[in-house]
């Protein structure tokens, strides 16, 4: 499946996941898609191991709970999920050093809390993980002023940004 990318989404500089000066980080990149989906693009390395040739639950968990965290921006810009609960599973290992995309979604858009449904998806199609969480709506700002400051939402233009993301058919 592919799907259209309408917007890229802004990174921090420090972030585990997504930050772009972080040396541990899996510098994931997130992109708003036309059906209102998050999807992020990232890609595990030894250093995110858990046993061996393996991405550690806990580091897949962060993937899906950021891009989670992200889902409500589509619908409201300035808003960021702050994670109030999160259920995950886990299906089949992931590995290092291959591409991953996580889908999301959100699915019940409440006025301070949203559900969000998200998954790992393999190069070959398979669903690694699973998760569904709640997040409470905050607005970026007064995320910045909580001690991000200028780390949070920079928008790093890379030369590979995708117009269009093909998603594994999923098995």
């Amino acid at each position: 499946m592919i799907k259209k990318v309408v917007k890229k989404q802004p990174n921090s500089k420090n972030c585990f996941v997504c930050g772009r000066e972080n040396e541990a980080s899996m510098k994931a990149s997130f992109y708003e898609m036309e059906d209102k989906s998050v999807i992020a693009l990232a890609k595990a390395r030894p250093i995110h191991q858990s046993y061996p040739d393996i991405v550690h639950g806990g580091v897949s968990t962060a993937l899906l709970d950021e891009t989670m965290g992200r889902a409500i921006m589509p619908y409201t810009p300035h808003m960021l999920g702050v994670t109030v609960e999160m259920n995950t599973k886990f299906k089949k290992t992931v590995p290092y050093d291959v591409p991953l995309v996580v889908t999301t979604c959100v699915t019940d858009n409440g006025p301070k809390i949203y559900t969000c449904e998200g998954q790992i998806v393999l190069p070959d199609g398979g669903i690694a993980v699973t998760a569904v969480g709640k997040f409470f709506k905050m607005d970026a700002e007064s995320l910045k002023a909580l001690g991000g400051g200028e780390d949070m939402m920079v928008l790093y233009p890379e030369p590979d940004d995708p117009e269009e993301i093909e998603i594994p058919e999923i098995h």
